[in-house]
């Protein structure tokens, strides 16, 4: 990509400040966000913005009393400042590589359910190996992060999808895999079984993830397949609130073992003969990873050591 000469647009030529400021503003839907996002006054930021709409002679945004919305023009002009702000920013990160150091801030999306690896305990050590790089966690579903992957939004993701089921467009490896387990509250009568079958629980009311998801359809094909319907009476984002839900002994779900077991005491977890599988990736970009991405993959690589059977070491970015 090659990136226009930066100079100050107060004298005809765009700098960075400028690029970021109307990616925050797009980002935010408000200036005032955006200039504490920034760290300079909102004065400061909308005459840079208003100086910058003046050069390009088009209006990057449409400013109302209540909202700030981008216009066509300004769309396309986010997504070319996006592009030339990673730029500069790889440019720094490669430099700083050929001495050997790792830098810049790596855009980490995890499912809110990881439990193949300890993500703390993994962070601790990529910290302590790279003292000079930051960490940007964002929490979301599986599908929505990898489109992120793909797009550039992050660097690295943590997945966890059904077992039929691959990362798309993006480079991945397996880390880890379990059998989802029925959650059921303590005092239910399938509770204290040492197994149980995705029959016995038809008719039951579940709590689940959004439909749609990948979260979801794992249990949804699973029950699909054994020809079992089951009523989702509640859906949520969070695996904390599903737990909740059991708890209160409003329904009944299928989780991974490491969700259920240990987070609290009224809710028992059994296996499930024959039940959904979930596999576990961490998934970056093919084509080009930045530095601070290959650095993360090799943290990883090194906690959760290729498997027999797995989906095969990491190309390139975690070897290097």
């Amino acid at each position: 990509m090659v990136v226009t000469p930066i100079m100050n647009v107060d004298h005809g030529e765009m700098d960075l400040s400028q690029l970021r400021y109307v990616v925050e503003v797009a980002d935010t839907s408000s200036f005032t966000r955006a200039a504490e996002r920034c760290f300079v006054t909102q004065s400061a930021l909308s005459h840079q913005i208003a100086a910058l709409e003046r050069e390009l002679g088009q209006r990057l945004f449409v400013r109302s009393s209540r909202s700030v919305r981008v216009t066509e023009a300004g769309s396309a002009f986010v997504a070319r400042a996006r592009e030339a702000l990673r730029a500069v920013e790889g440019a720094k990160e490669d430099a700083a590589a050929t001495a050997g150091n790792v830098v810049g801030t790596l855009r980490l999306g995890v499912i809110p359910t990881v439990t193949a690896i300890e993500l703390p305990e993994l962070l601790v050590r990529f910290r302590t190996l790279h003292p000079s790089a930051r960490v940007e966690l964002r929490v979301g579903n599986s599908d929505a992060l990898v489109a992120d992957v793909r797009t550039g939004e992050l660097d690295v993701a943590l997945l966890g999808l059904r077992e039929d089921s691959l990362p798309r467009g993006v480079a991945a490896r397996e880390i880890g895999r379990a059998s989802l387990v029925a959650a059921l509250p303590r005092r239910h009568a399938l509770a204290g079984r040492d197994h149980i079958a995705l029959a016995e629980l038809a008719g039951l009311t579940f709590a689940d993830f959004p439909a749609g998801t990948s979260g979801r359809a794992q249990s949804d094909v699973a029950f699909s397949a054994a020809g079992v319907e089951r009523d989702v009476a509640f859906e949520a984002d969070s695996a904390e609130l599903i737990l909740g839900l059991v708890a209160a002994e409003l329904a009944v779900s299928l989780l991974a073992p490491g969700v259920v077991v240990g987070r609290t005491h009224d809710v028992a977890a059994v296996p499930v003969r024959r039940g959904p599988v979930r596999i576990e990736y961490v998934a970056w970009d093919a084509d080009a990873p930045r530095s601070v991405a290959r650095a993360f993959l090799r943290v990883v690589d090194a906690a959760v050591p290729m498997q027999k059977g797995g989906s095969g070491k990491a190309p390139g970015p975690a070897s290097q």
